[in-house]
């Protein structure tokens, strides 16, 4: 070949080769140039997308919400918009303060931005924000759209990640605050936790208690194996602590020695327990010393019951006092100052009559008194009392030393009623037989349980003043509405508006007593007994005596007191009731009474110490019913006093007599 044609061969390789280093080159400047096209388009759709959220922002919040933002944002993290845009903020988001039609109105607008933001992401992805027409696109360019895409969507699966990242860390950080808090002052809210602060504690006294315990047991194991040394320390020990511990029932009442003899005793306890421990015997010694102590609980629960009841039915010397003296000046007045003025006022059906009968002459006195003290118009009351031979003349002499103001008064003797006899009332003709003297007089008497009738045994249901309230009309034939009281009451407020209660032709308006199981029929009547269980409903609710409304007209028409009679006869075995006025009166009265409001009459003064204080103050009568009478000494002090401020202490007689408050 001639250098000519290699020559030619040379400047065409050259040429091809050099066509194709321009070919490249000015690709790769295409590239760079679509490159930066698309930077600079993402920044800009990036600021955009900024800017439009924090309009939405600061359209849906007020300038409170975004100052809580981004507090929150620089402790806790970053947040998500969504959650602002949804509304799925908690409660601690909320700002006081912001108006409801603000908020809906940001919230619409939110919504509504929210909507245009979508399409215009929808848009971006599908390219229509480049260009508006891309049916005459070419290949090349379909393919770098796609890879934007792709790569827009790596870019929102990454933002996704860190905010479940941020999520996860803000739940970590939570857990480990929690666990920083200090349990241990948390646990001083907990009353069984150590550290509570007791100043009565009595961790020494039941420890002593326990060693006492103990140390009886020992000396019973050691007497067994002969170890009388032992035995005789233990005895020494379990001397001092008994001395020591006394009648002590907190720590703050032992002597300063009482450590000291605790831990001697916890020395000799350790040393028996090494010589003569065992489970079995320990076991043993133990039960019987719980069978003994059962049986001295059951002992001294028995003999307390005695004595409650006996101090019960006691007069106390005061009030025997009391009486005495005033029977004594009454029968050495002349019979014309006996009299009680405005006697005519007693059969009149136009004033506010009232029944009282009783053997008390302070307790009376204490009645009448409340009553009158808060009437409206006292002058309109008429009191008629009823007691016994025993107590006539000092009933009498105390109401006229101490008239009730403009009030009226009268006191009857129940033994001159001689129309009240045997023949007449079964009562008084049960009360005259060989059982019933047995029963109440013969002292070893139990019944087949072998428990005391103490209760039953009461001598007020030997008087015919308990009975005497089932012949209300017979007493008073003439009265229309007489308002009953029992002598353990005390008045608080004016009861003339008893009066005007519409019994809806009821007999008896009294306040029910039945909670959720007690004080309703099955507790007083026997209901295994066949007269009892077909003529009454065992859940049916029982009522109070001691301030009861009587409607005399309808009683009569009713015959109440016929009724009364049937029953009595029937229960002359005591197999329908025991004895007492409540169980024969739920029979009586059944379907005849007319529950009152509770205000009207509190109870459960004389046994209950948790009756409700509000409860007291808003009753109008309130009933010391039970054996804790406020004349008596075991009566409860917190409710003494609505009864003593009735009582004149200052009075010659109840001084001579030492009555106190």
């Amino acid at each position: 070949m001639s250098s000519g044609s290699r020559l030619r061969i040379v400047i065409i390789l050259l040429f091809s080769v050099l066509t194709l280093l321009v070919f490249f080159v000015g690709q790769g400047l295409y590239i760079s140039d679509q490159d930066r096209f698309q930077s600079d388009f993402s920044k800009q759709n990036v600021d955009w997308r900024g800017r439009l959220a924090s309009e939405s922002i600061k359209n849906l919040s007020t300038k409170e919400v975004i100052d809580v933002v981004t507090t929150s944002t620089a402790d806790s993290g970053p947040l998500s918009l969504d959650s602002f845009r949804n509304g799925n903020l908690s409660v601690s988001w909320k700002v006081v303060g912001v108006e409801a039609s603000i908020a809906d109105k940001a919230t619409s607008q939110s919504n509504q931005k929210s909507t245009d933001l979508k399409q215009v992401n929808s848009q971006v992805k599908e390219g229509k924000l480049l260009d508006d027409d891309h049916s005459h696109d070419e290949p090349t360019n379909t393919l770098r759209r796609q890879l934007r895409d792709d790569k827009r969507e790596k870019h929102v699966a990454g933002l996704v990640e860190q905010d479940d990242d941020a999520t996860v860390k803000l739940e970590n950080a939570a857990i480990e605050r929690s666990k920083a808090v200090d349990s241990a002052v948390l646990g001083k809210y907990n009353i069984w936790r150590r550290e509570v602060d007791n100043e009565n504690s009595d961790s020494t006294v039941r420890l002593m208690s326990d060693q006492i315990i103990m140390a009886k047991v020992f000396i019973s194991i050691a007497s067994l194996q002969s170890k009388h040394d032992l035995r005789k320390e233990l005895q020494v020990r379990l001397k001092e602590c008994q001395r020591a511990l006394g009648e002590a029932t907190t720590d703050a009442d032992l002597p300063r020695s009482a450590s000291q003899k605790s831990q001697a005793m916890g020395k000799v306890l350790s040393k028996a327990r090494g010589q003569l421990y065992d489970c079995k015997l320990v076991t043993g010694k133990l039960r019987a010393m719980l069978q003994t102590s059962d049986e001295q609980v059951r002992r001294l629960k028995k003999q307390s019951m005695f004595l409650s009841q006996l101090a019960a039915k006691t007069i106390p010397n005061a009030i025997h006092c009391l009486s005495m003296r005033l029977t004594i000046e009454y029968y050495l007045l002349p019979p014309a100052k006996r009299k009680f003025p405005r006697s005519e006022n007693l059969e009149n059906p136009n004033f506010y009559h009232y029944a009282l009968f009783s053997d008390n002459v302070l307790a009376a006195s204490v009645v009448v008194n409340s009553t009158i003290m808060n009437a409206k118009h006292p002058s309109r009351h008429v009191f008629h009392i009823v007691t016994d031979k025993l107590n006539f003349g000092a009933m009498n002499m105390w109401f006229l030393l101490n008239p009730p103001g403009k009030a009226t008064i009268n006191v009857e003797n129940v033994d001159e009623f001689k129309w009240l006899n045997s023949s007449y009332c079964p009562v008084l003709r049960q009360l005259e037989t060989a059982a019933m003297k047995e029963y109440y007089f013969k002292a070893d008497h139990t019944t087949s349980s072998g428990s005391s009738n103490l209760k039953y045994r009461n001598p007020k249901y030997l008087s015919m003043l308990n009975h005497l309230r089932f012949y209300l009309p017979q007493v008073y034939p003439k009265l229309d509405k007489i308002l009953f009281l029992d002598d353990d009451i005390v008045v608080q407020k004016d009861l003339t508006g008893l009066w005007s209660v519409d019994l809806h032709g009821k007999v008896n308006g009294a306040v029910e007593t039945c909670g959720e199981s007690f004080h309703r029929f099955d507790k007083y009547l026997n209901f295994s007994n066949p007269h009892i269980s077909r003529n009454f409903n065992p859940n049916a609710c029982g009522w109070a005596y001691g301030m009861n409304m009587f409607d005399l007209k309808v009683w009569k028409k009713k015959d109440i007191t016929g009724i009364y009679h049937k029953w009595q006869n029937m229960n002359e075995d005591r197999t329908l009731w025991k004895l007492g006025t409540l169980p024969p009166g739920l029979i009586t009265f059944y379907g005849l009474t007319h529950p009152l409001q509770k205000s009207w009459h509190v109870l459960g003064l004389g046994y209950n110490p948790n009756v409700n204080k509000k409860d007291i103050e808003r009753a109008a009568v309130i009933h010391y019913n039970g054996n804790m009478k406020p004349w008596l000494e075991l009566a409860m002090t917190k409710y003494r006093s609505y009864w003593s401020k009735y009582v004149k202490y200052d009075h010659p007689y109840l001084r001579n007599c030492n009555f106190s408050e």
